[in-house]
């Protein structure tokens, strides 16, 4: 842990009956949770699920409730340093409030985010989406890790990944089902040949192919691929190098990024900005940057001008 990091805070946020209560419950219980020291369990809201008293003592665990958003404040978080002094801090926060009224708090001295993460009912997830989907992409753009739950066969697993991972390409995504058991939920059948010499995407599966080489770049390592997508002219005016891309939308028309993988060309030069074009390129990685990060980067092998597509925007929902 970093030395400067004297309570790490472990923040957990979800629409009500998520499973965070439950998730946190099985935390608390495990042998690689057990640390010395007192941890404070902040309750912003209280589910059907409740926290048993000899799980609290044996884990030296003490529950501070703060039921009103307001109530939320510096001042409540400074006031339970002094109280509990706590060694770690776990926020069960009530996912109707604004996750930013956390992010942008002065916390107490040595109170640090160790960990963010958002769970899932995967069988209500739906409902919220189509009612409150600008408040659940508030709670995912920082968090770490998104735990869907309670997933069944045949749900749209894949269709609730790629909304994740536009809104934070960063997140790790697991699905769980009624068991808790991850193992075989669901595996991702390609729409197009992983096998074919060129890998020719369709318009409609460009998003799922954009989230699966982020996920699985080795699978893709060398492998030839066929799309259309719009030019994002580098800074450089005679840089060898675009992006082939598409504009994405996760929530509305205010929430709307451009994704794609920048490719190297010959021809990049003389390319219009924001003109249509269809790519065929080798994928590769290459080193980039002053830390020599390994990135993923489009080798083309063929750019040529195309119609525009009917629809442009790839949507995640």
């Amino acid at each position: 842990m970093d030395e400067e990091i004297r309570v790490p805070i472990y923040f957990i946020t979800g629409f009500l009956e998520s499973g965070k209560t439950t998730f946190l419950k099985f935390t608390l219980s495990q042998d690689y949770f057990a640390m010395e020291g007192k941890t404070l369990l902040i309750l912003c809201e209280e589910g059907e699920e409740e926290y048993d008293k000899a799980l609290l003592e044996r884990t030296n665990t003490v529950v501070e409730v703060i039921e009103d958003e307001e109530a939320f404040t510096a001042e409540r978080m400074e006031a339970l340093e002094a109280l509990h002094a706590p060694s770690r801090v776990i926020i069960e926060y009530n996912g109707m409030w604004r996750v930013t009224r956390f992010e942008e708090m002065e916390l107490p001295d040595g109170w640090e985010m160790m960990q963010q993460i958002t769970t899932v009912d995967a069988s209500t997830f739906q409902v919220y989406m189509n009612n409150m989907k600008s408040i659940f992409m508030e709670m995912v753009r920082s968090t770490e890790m998104v735990i869907f739950n309670r997933c069944k066969k045949g749900d749209p697993l894949a269709t609730y990944r790629r909304g994740i991972k536009v809104a934070n390409q960063g997140a790790e995504v697991i699905f769980e089902d009624e068991n808790g058991e991850i193992d075989n939920i669901f595996e991702d059948a390609m729409p197009y040949d992983m096998d074919a010499p060129v890998i020719d995407i369709a318009p409609e599966d460009y998003g799922l192919w954009y989230v699966d080489v982020m996920d699985h770049p080795d699978k893709y390592n060398g492998k030839i691929v066929k799309f259309k997508g719009r030019v994002r002219k580098a800074a450089k005016k005679n840089a060898p190098y675009f992006m082939p891309g598409r504009p994405a939308m996760t929530c509305c028309a205010d929430d709307v990024s451009f994704i794609g993988y920048a490719c190297k060309s010959e021809i990049a030069p003389t390319l219009k900005h924001g003109q249509w074009v269809e790519v065929t390129a080798r994928i590769g990685f290459e080193k980039v940057g002053p830390y020599d990060e390994v990135d993923m980067m489009l080798y083309a092998e063929n750019v040529q001008g195309c119609e525009p597509l009917e629809e442009e925007l790839v949507y995640f929902n």
